[in-house]
C-alpha cells in the first residue's frame, strides 16, 4: 500500500499548501521531494493525527469509518464515490478559482484535500482497478472513530405509493402443487404458471429435494410436502431456498439475460439484501424505488464488484443490448432487487406489497412501489411455522355432469392425486376443476393407479357423490369404456344392390361399419377413391358440401 509521501508525490505545490494548511502546518517553500518529505513527516504525528480527524466533520468521520472497515483500508473508488462522493476533477487554475476544499460538495473530498484518502490503480485477479485508500503509514495512527449509525436504505413510503394494499399468502404452495400434479399426470396437463413464477417453483422444488436433478419426482419428498400443514410447508420451503445455491434468482429476473456463464453466489446475495431488509422500520411501508436508490449509494457493488461492472455478460431481453457500466446500475442490480421483493420474497410470504391507486389486482400487473415484512415474516426466516395459516379443510364437490371441483383450501394431496385421475379444466381463482374422463382414466390406469382409488378418495373427501357417477366409475373399472362418439365419412347409395356392388369393388377395402340397407360408413381420407369407383360401377356422386 502506499505511503503518505508516495500519495502525495504527484501533487502540485498549490495542493500540497492546501493539505499543509488543514494540519496547521507551515505551507512548503519549495516543489521538491525534500519538501515534501518534509510535509508527510510533519503529518505523521499521533497527536496531530488525531486531532486533525476527530475535527473531521461527522459525514466526513463516517466516510472514514467505512474506509477504515475495508480489507487494507481500501476500497473500489467507484464505490467509495458512490457512497461519500463525488470527488471533482480539477486542475490548478480551476481549483484557485472554486477552491473545493472551502466548499467541498462530499465527505470524500473532505477527506482526499487532506490526504486522508489517496487515489491510485493496484492490480487485481480482473486486471488493474482504481482504488481509494488510506497511506500505509497513515492507517495505524488514525483514532478509534467508534461505530457509525446505520442508517437504513432509502425512506418510508408516502401515501399515494401506499394505494393498493397485497399481503403476503401461502398461494405459492397452491402453485407448487399444480405444478407437480401437471410433472406426474403427464401430457396434456400443464400447470399454467406465468414463466418467471413457474422457474422459481421449480428451482424451490430441486433446493428442498423434491425434484431430484435429472428432473424427476422424489416420490417420499413429494408425499411429505403435500401432507404437511402448510404452515410447515411453507417454512420449509423458506429454510430449503436461503440455504441452496439452486435457487438463482440473478438468473430469472424477467428484464435480463445473463449471457455468459460468471461465477457468484445466490446464496451470498439474497442474504445481503435479506439484510437491508432486516434493519428496516417494523411494520412501515418503505418506498421501493428509494431502497434501491438507497442500496445503490450504500453499496453499488453488492453484486458486481466495479471491475466487472464493464464485463458484457448482462443483457436487456427486450432489446438484446449489453447493460455494463455503471449506467447499467438500475437495469441489472435494481432489476434484481425490485424482483426479489416483488417476487421471490412477497411469494415466499415474507413481503407485503403496495401500490399506487385503488384498482384490484395482482401486484405484478400493479408495478409495486412499497413494501413491508409481513406478519409472517420474522417466523419463516426463523425455520418456525408461522400462526394464522389456514388449514386445509374445505371439502370435494363432485357434480352429476361429471365434473370435480376443489376449493383451494381442500387438501393438496387429495387434489393432487384427483389430478392424476382426471382432464384439467380451467382454474378458477379460488377453485381447481377437473372432470373424470375415459382417456384421463385410461392415463392414471397406464401410471398404476386404480379407479377404485378414485372412488375411495371422493368417498372421504366429497360433501357427497351423485350415483350416477359412482355407477359410471364402478363400470368404467368393470367394462373400461362404455361408449365413444366419433366423426365419420357416411356413403348413402341409392339402393342395397349399389352398396353390394361397391363392397364387392376394389374400393371395397374403404368400407366401415354398415349403417343401414344403403348407408355405409367410409374410412377417413378414403373419400375420393371411393367416388372414383362408383363413377367405374355408373353411379354418379359427389361429396356433400363440396362445390368443385
Amino acid at each position: 500500500m502506499p505511503t503518505l509521501l508516495t500519495t502525495i508525490k504527484p501533487y502540485d505545490l498549490g495542493f500540497l499548501r492546501i493539505l499543509a494548511d488543514f494540519w496547521g502546518l507551515p505551507g512548503p517553500t519549495g516543489d521538491s521531494e525534500a519538501a515534501r518529505a518534509v510535509l508527510a513527516g510533519e503529518i505523521l504525528s499521533p497527536e496531530l493525527v488525531e486531532e486533525v480527524v476527530l475535527a473531521l466533520p461527522q459525514e466526513a468521520r463516517a466516510a472514514l469509518t467505512d474506509l477504515l472497515g475495508e480489507a487494507a483500508g481500501r476500497a473500489p473508488w467507484v464505490r467509495l464515490s458512490r457512497r461519500h462522493g463525488p470527488l471533482r476533477q480539477m486542475g490548478p487554475v480551476r481549483r484557485e478559482r472554486e477552491r473545493p476544499h472551502e466548499r467541498p460538495e462530499s465527505a470524500l473530498e473532505m477527506l482526499y484535500y487532506r490526504g486522508l484518502v489517496g487515489r491510485a490503480f493496484f492490480d487485481t485477479a480482473g486486471g488493474p482497478q482504481e482504488y481509494g485508500f488510506i497511506p500505509d503509514d497513515l492507517l495505524p495512527l488514525l483514532p478509534a472513530l467508534g461505530p457509525v449509525s446505520e442508517i437504513p436504505p432509502g425512506r418510508p413510503a408516502r401515501d399515494e405509493e401506499i394505494g393498493a394494499e397485497f399481503l403476503a399468502s401461502d398461494a405459492l404452495l397452491d402453485d407448487l402443487t399444480t405444478l407437480l400434479a401437471a410433472r406426474r399426470a403427464g401430457p396434456p396437463a400443464e400447470a399454467g404458471l406465468e414463466p418467471a413464477r413457474e422457474s422459481l417453483c421449480l428451482a424451490l422444488l430441486a433446493a428442498a429435494g423434491i425434484v431430484n436433478p435429472a428432473g424427476a419426482l422424489a416420490v417420499d419428498r413429494v408425499r411429505d410436502f403435500l401432507k404437511a400443514p402448510r404452515g410447515e410447508a411453507l417454512a420449509s420451503l423458506v429454510v430449503s431456498w436461503r440455504a441452496s445455491g439452486a435457487v438463482d434468482e440473478l438468473a430469472l429476473v424477467p428484464e435480463i439475460e445473463i449471457a455468459a456463464r460468471v461465477p457468484r453466489d445466490p446464496v451470498r446475495l439474497r442474504e445481503k439484501i435479506l439484510a437491508y431488509l432486516a434493519g428496516l422500520p417494523e411494520g412501515v411501508w418503505w418506498s421501493l424505488p428509494a431502497f434501491i436508490a438507497g442500496i445503490e449509494t450504500l453499496e453499488p457493488e453488492f453484486l458486481r464488484p466495479a471491475g466487472e461492472l464493464d464485463s458484457r455478460y448482462v443483457k436487456d431481453r427486450a432489446t438484446g443490448e449489453f447493460l455494463d457500466g455503471a449506467a447499467g446500475w438500475a437495469a441489472v442490480e435494481g432489476a434484481y432487487i425490485r424482483w426479489l421483493i416483488a417476487g421471490p420474497l412477497h411469494w415466499l410470504g415474507l413481503i407485503d406489497l403496495a401500490a399506487p391507486g385503488k384498482e384490484n389486482g395482482r401486484p405484478e400487473a400493479a408495478a409495486p412501489a412499497s413494501f413491508r415484512a409481513s406478519r409472517w415474516s420474522p417466523a419463516l426466516l426463523s425455520g418456525r411455522a408461522p400462526t394464522g395459516v389456514p388449514e386445509e379443510a374445505e371439502p370435494v364437490h363432485v357434480r352429476s355432469d361429471g365434473r370435480i371441483s376443489l376449493p383451494r383450501l381442500a387438501p393438496r394431496a387429495v387434489r393432487y392425486l384427483i389430478a392424476r385421475f382426471c382432464d384439467w379444466e380451467v382454474a378458477l381463482r379460488d377453485e381447481y376443476r377437473y372432470r373424470a374422463s375415459p382417456k384421463s382414466l385410461l392415463r392414471a390406469s397406464d401410471q398404476g393407479l386404480k379407479v377404485g382409488q378414485l372412488i375411495a378418495l371422493l368417498a372421504r373427501h366429497a360433501e357427497g357423490i351423485p350415483p350416477n357417477i359412482t355407477r359410471a366409475l364402478r363400470s368404467w373399472e368393470q367394462y373400461g369404456r362404455a361408449g365413444r362418439i366419433e366423426t365419420v365419412p357416411v356413403l348413402r347409395l341409392p339402393s342395397p344392390e349399389a352398396l353390394d356392388e361397391l363392397r364387392n369393388s376394389r374400393a371395397g377395402r374403404f368400407l366401415g361399419d354398415t349403417l343401414g340397407p344403403a348407408a355405409v360408413a367410409l374410412k377417413p381420407g378414403s373419400e375420393a377413391r371411393v367416388l372414383a369407383a362408383l363413377n367405374e360401377l355408373g353411379y354418379l356422386a359427389e361429396i356433400e358440401g363440396d362445390d368443385r
